[in-house]
C-alpha cells in the first residue's frame, strides 16, 4: 500500500467501514498497523490505545565510513513499506545507568508519536540529555503529551567523540568550513529538517514546532537558539536544566577543541600530523575508551565558527539569536545528583574525596576539584574558601557538606544561569521561568548519605512515563500540571489556561517564577528566587 493519506492502514480501513478481514488481506498486517508516507518511502507503525507510534525512522544516512565526522547526508529512498514498529540502534556510548552500551554508528533515527484522531497538531521535538556522551531517544514515553493533542518526535544524535570531536585534519576537509566538531548538533538540525518536510503526514503542523530538552538536551536547545543553521526550523523552545550553557567554563574555542581532538588521535594510533582517513579507521570501542580520558564529564559543543559562530552566552547577550517564545527552568536541587554519583564512585588520586560523604576535612578540596575554574581569574584569590565559609557554609545546610556542595553546583551552573538567560531574552520574546521542586520522588542512587531532593532529571518522571517509578496521586497532580503547561505552550506560546491567563506570568515587568512543588504550584518573586540561590554570590551583582 502506498496511500498518501495520513490514514493509510488496516485501522483506517476499519474506521472507514471496511471489514477487518479485508484490511488484513490488503495490508498483510494486524489491526494495530498504520502506515504513513515520508519523503523517502512508506513506514508502517502501530497503535497503542489512542497513540500512534512510528519508531526507528531514518532521518539521515548512516554516518559510517567516509561519513564519520561529516555533516549528516540524505537518506536513501526505499521501496515497499518499511517496518517502523521497533526502535533503531542508539548511538555509540559506554554502558551506564542512563543507557545500554552501544558501538553502533548507524544510529540517526527518530520516533514519531501522534494522536489517533487525524488533525493538524502542534509538534514537540524532544532532545535527550546525557552530557553529550550518553542517552537515547527511546527512554521517554510521551503518551501523556500525545493525549494533550501533540505530535511528539524523539531523536538520536551522535554522541561523544563521534558527535563532538574537533580535529585539524577534519577542519581542513573540503566542505568543513574550516571547522569541525558539533556533528551531534548538525544531526539535530537534520532531524528538524526532516520534521519540517515530513511531519504533516503524521498529523503535525510543520509551522508550529517546539523543541525541548533536558540537561545536554536543554543545552542543545540553547545552541539552536544561537545557531544560524537552526533558523526557521522551530517556533518555540523549552529548556529544562540546560542553562549551564551560560557557564564561564561551558564552551571552548575551535583551537582548544582541536587540541583535545589531537590528543584523542595521539592516543588511538593517529598521532599528529595525521589524516582524516586514519581517524575514520579508529575502532569505535577504541574511541569510547579514549573519550573517557579526553572528556571525563562529556564533551561540550564547540564555538566552531560555523554551526556556532559564537558561544551561546555571547550570541544571546548580543541579541543575535533565534528569538522565539521560551520556557526556561531548572530543578531546585540539581547538583545533588552529581554529588551523590561522586559519593558512590571510586576515589582517584586526583579526586580523593570521591567514594565517601563530603566532610569538613575534604569540603574545600571537593569544591575546588569539582569546579576548578573557581580558583582562577576572574574569581578573586581565596574564592573557594570564601564560598565554603560564607554563602555555602555547611552550617547553613543542616551541617551537611554534601547538601552544601549540591547547593553550590545548583546555583552556579543551573539556577542562576537559567535566571540570567531569561533576563537576556525577556525583551525579545515571551519567556516563562519555572523551578521544579517536588522532592517526593522515590530515592534512587543507593548508597548515598543525604537526601536527593528535587535533583537533576527528577522532573522527567513527571513529563514522560519513564518507568522509573509509579507516581502517587499527589505526584500525578503535579505531573498533570506540568504536562498541561508544556502542551498549552506548544500550542499557543503561553502555558496558561484560558480560564487563568496570568496564573504564570511571563518574565519581565514582574519577573515571577512558577515553582512546581509537592503541593501544587507557587509563584516566587525573582528577588526571593535570587536570594535562595545566592545569585549575586556566583554571578556579578545586579544581574
Amino acid at each position: 500500500m502506498n496511500n498518501k493519506s495520513f490514514w493509510s492502514s488496516s485501522l483506517a480501513r476499519t474506521l472507514a467501514g471496511v471489514t477487518l478481514a479485508a484490511g488484513l488481506a490488503a495490508c498483510g498486517g494486524g489491526s494495530d498497523d498504520i502506515e504513513a508516507n515520508t519523503a523517502n518511502g512508506v513506514v508502517r507503525g502501530s497503535v497503542s490505545g489512542n497513540t500512534l507510534s512510528f519508531k526507528g525512522i531514518p532521518y539521515a544516512a548512516p554516518p559510517v565510513g567516509a561519513r564519520r565526522w561529516a555533516a549528516p547526508a540524505a537518506v536513501t529512498n526505499w521501496s515497499g513499506v518499511r517496518d517502523a514498529t521497533s526502535f533503531g540502534p542508539h548511538c555509540a556510548q559506554p554502558g551506564t545507568a542512563f543507557g545500554a552500551a552501544s558501538t553502533s554508528e548507524d544510529c540517526l533515527y527518530l520516533n514519531v508519536y501522534a494522536p489517533k484522531t487525524p488533525g493538524n497538531y502542534p509538534v514537540m521535538v524532544w532532545i535527550h540529555g546525557g552530557a553529550f556522551y550518553l542517552g537515547l531517544s527511546n527512554g521517554y514515553n510521551p503518551e501523556r503529551l500525545v493525549a494533550q493533542g501533540n505530535v511528539v518526535v524523539t531523536i538520536n544524535y551522535r554522541l561523544g567523540a563521534l558527535g563532538f570531536m574537533a580535529h585539524p585534519a577534519l577542519s581542513a576537509e573540503p566542505g568543513a568550513s574550516n571547522a569541525s566538531g558539533n556533528y551531534g548538533l548538525m544531526d539535530q538540525q537534520a532531524a528538524l529538517r526532516w520534521v519540517r518536510d515530513n511531519i504533516a503526514n503524521f498529523g503535525g503542523n510543520r509551522n508550529n514546532v517546539t523543541i525541548f530538552g533536558e540537561s545536554a538536551g536543554g543545552f542543545s536547545v540553547h545552541a539552536h537558539l544561537a545557531s544560524p543553521g537552526s533558523t526557521g526550523l522551530f517556533h518555540k523552545a523549552i529548556i529544562q536544566s540546560g542553562a549551564y550553557a551560560f557557564s564561564a567554563a561551558a564552551q571552548s574555542s575551535l583551537a582548544t577543541s582541536e587540541a583535545v581532538g589531537t590528543a584523542v588521535g595521539n592516543a588511538t594510533g593517529c598521532p599528529a600530523p595525521t589524516t582524516a582517513t586514519c581517524l575514520r579507521n579508529i575502532p569505535v570501542a577504541t574511541l569510547l575508551t579514549a573519550q573517557a580520558t579526553a572528556w571525563p564529564s562529556g564533551p561540550i559543543p564547540t564555538v566552531d565558527g560555523a554551526v556556532l559562530p559564537g558561544s551561546v552566552f555571547s550570541r544571546i547577550s548580543a541579541g543575535t539569536y533565534n528569538r522565539v517564545p521560551l520556557i526556561q527552568g531548572a530543578t531546585r536541587d540539581e547538583w545533588r545528583l552529581f554529588v551523590a554519583l561522586d559519593e558512590v564512585s571510586a576515589a582517584t588520586p586526583a579526586k580523593p574525596y570521591l567514594g565517601a560523604a563530603i566532610n569538613a576535612g575534604n569540603y574545600q578540596a571537593a569544591i575546588a576539584g569539582t569546579f576548578p575554574y573557581l580558583a582562577a581569574a576572574p574569581f578573586p584569590a581565596g574564592f573557594v574558601n570564601t564560598l565554603a565559609t560564607t554563602a555555602y557554609n555547611p552550617a547553613l545546610y543542616g551541617n551537611n557538606h554534601s547538601v552544601a556542595l549540591g547547593a553550590l553546583g545548583t546555583d552556579l551552573l543551573f539556577a542562576c544561569n537559567s535566571r540570567l538567560s531569561a533576563k537576556l531574552q525577556e525583551a525579545n520574546a515571551s519567556v516563562y521561568v519555572y523551578e521544579f521542586a517536588d522532592d517526593t520522588v522515590p530515592p534512587f542512587i543507593p548508597g548515598r548519605s543525604f537526601p536527593l531532593g528535587a535533583a537533576h532529571t527528577t522532573e522527567l518522571n513527571y513529563i514522560f512515563d519513564t518507568g522509573s517509578f509509579t507516581r502517587t496521586a499527589a505526584q500525578d497532580a503535579v505531573a498533570a500540571s506540568l504536562v498541561s503547561a508544556w502542551s498549552r505552550f506548544a500550542a499557543t506560546g503561553n502555558p496558561n489556561a484560558a480560564a487563568t491567563p496570568t496564573a504564570w506570568p511571563a518574565f519581565g515587568a514582574t519577573d515571577q517564577i512558577q515553582q512546581f512543588n509537592a503541593v501544587g504550584t507557587t509563584l516566587l518573586t525573582d528577588a526571593a528566587f535570587s536570594a535562595s540561590h545566592r545569585c549575586t554570590t556566583v554571578w556579578t551583582p545586579g544581574i
